[in-house]
């Protein structure tokens, strides 16, 4: 539990690699935020693959489960009694999905806020602002070189930005600034997440030594990892260890 107020719970919430979470729904209105791995979530909007900057709003009642990715998948919860929002208008779907662009931005900020010791009356003020404006944000299918370029990227994280340009027959300049816009991060906070992503599950799954999960994941050193885990999460490799305790389900197989 990261914070509870008169209307609100706010919870991080962690998965797994392959853990699978039963159908199930909420009494009160839930906005998930995307913070790192990923999932695919089935609701009434059919199956999804999420795996990047994004939310998730279901309404009350909204029954939906998940499938857990292979780097395992974190979340931050917010459920809360629609009052508390002080009249705002919620969508009127049962799910709604903002996946990348302003609205995946706006979620990676959110979080953030969510980890540290926010007054209530800020954190309000910002998913207010946060519902309101994913609200207004147009629906856009991604293009298809996001695909390739997300591909590559989990395959080998080191590659530049003049690597991927090729790839997909872009400039280097126009790819960096598109990719943004479209995903809600840019290129490099990509590459630095997937890298986390590889560690954070072999710190919470195995028992390997540091030294030899940083190499694998593709870091520098020791440091590098430790800096860019502060970067990225907020914490440092020794604190995502021991999230082993914390993991929703038990196992693969809950």
């Amino acid at each position: 539990m990261l914070q509870t107020f008169s209307g609100a719970t706010v919870r991080s919430v962690l998965d797994r690699s392959g853990a699978r979470v039963p159908e199930h729904a909420h009494d009160w209105p839930v906005l998930s935020l995307f913070v790192m791995g990923g999932f695919w979530n089935t609701s009434e909007l059919g199956e999804s693959f999420i795996a990047g900057p994004s939310a998730i709003l279901y309404r009350a009642g909204a029954a939906h489960q998940n499938r857990i990715a292979s780097d395992g998948f974190e979340q931050v919860e917010i459920e809360f009694d629609p009052c508390w929002l002080g009249g705002v208008l919620l969508p009127d779907a049962p799910v709604s999905h903002w996946l990348g662009g302003h609205a995946g931005a706006g979620s990676r900020n959110l979080a953030q806020l969510c980890r540290r010791d926010t007054a209530e009356e800020r954190l309000c003020a910002a998913v207010r602002r946060f519902v309101e404006n994913a609200g207004r944000e147009p629906r856009r299918a991604p293009p298809d070189w996001i695909a390739t370029v997300n591909r590559r990227l989990r395959k080998n994280s080191m590659l530049k930005a003049g690597d991927l340009a090729r790839d997909v027959r872009r400039h280097p300049s126009w790819l960096g600034d598109a990719y943004r816009r479209t995903t809600g991060e840019g290129l490099r906070e990509t590459a630095a997440r997937l890298r986390v992503e590889r560690a954070a599950r072999l710190l919470r799954e195995t028992d390997r030594p540091a030294a030899s999960i940083a190499a694998e994941a593709g870091f520098c050193d020791q440091s590098h990892m430790s800096r860019t885990f502060q970067r990225v999460l907020g914490r440092v490799p020794s604190a995502v260890r021991e999230d082993r305790r914390n993991f929703r389900q038990g196992g693969p197989s809950a």
